[in-house]
């Protein structure tokens, strides 16, 4: 893209971003790690709360480290996903045994702690380290797939090789120190206005160079339909851990049936939060969430 187009691009976030404390100068690489861990498939509204909430209780891996999994558990309260308070907590303690309390700062270190995936490693690289990473989000890979691929969504639930190296060959030279706001961005264009059901192309200030809106904005292949949570496993789930939490320890197995009374939905509920390493078997019989003996 031409430094038109960035400039372009630039301009309107400074109009238009959100004011989002992991956005904040200064902010530190934990509070960014944080805040990426608690994005994930859930809403900034939801998130918001519970960031200011667990940063305060928690605020370096250090402090979380020596907590229980229970406490991070139960510190996620509703989010959602809970697995990701368990790999926050095991990545918190890596970070303690292998990087002195401290996240580390290249890649392939972030890389390899528990929870973080290739966008998450991107994105707290980018955001707190400044460095030059493509970071290949839901918003950012539906822009991308618009403005360059002519595509109404981008293909497949994961991002390609193809459109890593295409994210990678846009962002700004490595010298400017551009690249983290040209993703940033990118990601802000992709939940403010370039949005999944109803784009507002008129409000975007780079639809002139939109490869899909240039060629009458086709439709292409239909969302896919959510699951719907009511009566599923994954309300069972949640309603499971939602009566461990409110216990505050151990309970029994007649405690467990009370909180969800389908059996057959319950015991599978129960086989994936174990797998999950969300809650323990006890010798006695009861049930806990880890480390909440």
């Amino acid at each position: 893209m031409s430094t038109s187009f960035e400039a372009r691009l630039a301009a309107w976030y400074a109009a238009n971003a959100r004011d989002l404390p992991w956005r904040q100068p200064g902010t530190g690489a934990w509070s960014v790690m944080v805040s990426e861990f608690m994005l994930q498939q859930t809403p900034v509204a939801r998130v918001l709360p519970a960031y200011h909430e667990w940063l305060r209780r928690w605020p370096a891996p250090a402090a979380l480290a020596a907590a229980t999994p229970a406490d991070a558990v139960r510190q996620w309260g509703r989010l959602g996903y809970p697995r990701r308070a368990i790999r926050l907590h095991e990545a918190a303690q890596v970070m303690v045994r292998r990087y002195g309390g401290e996240v580390p700062g290249t890649l392939a270190d972030l890389r390899a702690l528990p929870g973080v995936g290739s966008y998450t490693a991107a994105a707290v690289a980018s955001f707190a380290f400044g460095q030059r990473h493509p970071v290949l989000d839901t918003n950012v890979r539906r822009v991308l797939a618009r403005l360059v691929g002519g595509h109404e969504q981008p293909a497949g639930s994961t991002a390609s090789v193809a459109e890593t190296e295409l994210a990678r060959s846009l962002l700004p030279p490595a010298e400017s120190n551009r690249a983290a706001r040209w993703s940033v961005a990118l990601m802000e264009l992709g939940a403010l206005v370039c949005t999944s059901a109803r784009p507002a192309c008129g409000q975007c200030p780079v639809a002139a160079d939109c490869a899909w809106r240039g060629t009458g904005s086709p439709a292409g292949s239909p969302a896919r339909r959510q699951q719907r949570y009511q009566g599923s496993d994954r309300q069972a789930r949640g309603a499971i851990l939602a009566a461990l939490r409110t216990a505050e320890g151990p309970v029994t197995k007649a405690a467990i049936d009370t909180a969800w009374p389908d059996p057959a939905q319950r015991a599978r509920a129960l086989a994936a939060l174990t797998a999950d390493r969300l809650i323990e078997d006890l010798p006695d019989g009861r049930i806990a969430l880890p480390g909440d003996t």
